[in-house]
């Protein structure tokens, strides 16, 4: 095991089952294990608190254990990525300090509501799911500045994302969206409004006094 300190990567190792002396590692702060064909995790992983980054990235996973509400500390990151999530644990409401989280490439055809509870997150990727529209509880992240939604089934975006006061970046690129709230227009520090690869959309007059608020609209 490549070890340095409280940091364990075991990136790429053909693994197909984490070994169990990964779960006694408590002092962890950092584990990686992306990209070893994992189908599933222990309960054990709930051992790690104080984990502050998880990369589960690139594996076969189906589902994720329950146990992984546990690692309250969780801050930094948290990579689920290319895997074959079709839900997210209910226990993930616990992770309130987590700011990144990663689960595109999976196949989510509803938006995990429980993303929604984790209040603390600045970036949010699920790009390149199964996605036909998000909650309107995607207004209690308040914190949100980026929102990245690529190569969706999203038509549209609920009114709710005009409260995220934050936001700087909305990626849509590859979505069927036919229509945006004009509300977007009241989000003082947006950026970034990127509709590349949309061919269903025709821009609305408003689009201009967005760009004329500083925010790029690609199209």
């Amino acid at each position: 095991m490549a070890e340095l300190k409280s940091d364990l990567s075991l990136w790429r190792q053909g693994l197909g089952v984490v070994p169990d002396e990964v779960w006694l590692r408590t002092d962890l702060r950092t584990l990686v294990l992306a990209d070893n064909a994992l189908t599933e995790v222990s309960e054990r992983i709930g051992n790690l608190r104080n984990l502050r980054m998880l990369d589960l990235g690139h594996n076969k996973l189906r589902e994720l254990p329950s146990g992984i509400g546990n690692l309250e500390g969780l801050s930094d990151f948290l990579y689920l990525h290319d895997n074959r999530l079709t839900q997210l644990p209910e226990s993930l409401s616990r992770l309130q300090r987590l700011r990144y989280l990663n689960i595109s490439e999976n196949a989510f055809e509803l938006f995990p509501e429980v993303v929604t509870t984790m209040r603390s997150l600045v970036e949010l990727r699920v790009t390149d799911n199964r996605l036909t529209e998000l909650p309107p509880s995607i207004s209690r992240l308040t914190s949100l500045r980026e929102l990245h939604l690529r190569n969706n089934k999203l038509a549209t975006l609920p009114d709710s994302v005009c409260a995220l006061r934050e936001l700087r970046q909305i990626d849509l690129r590859g979505n069927p969206v036919i229509g945006l709230p004009e509300g977007l227009l009241t989000l003082p520090g947006l950026e970034k409004l990127d509709l590349r690869w949309v061919t269903t959309l025709e821009p609305p007059p408003w689009f201009s006094k967005l760009e004329a608020q500083g925010c790029i609209v690609y199209l």
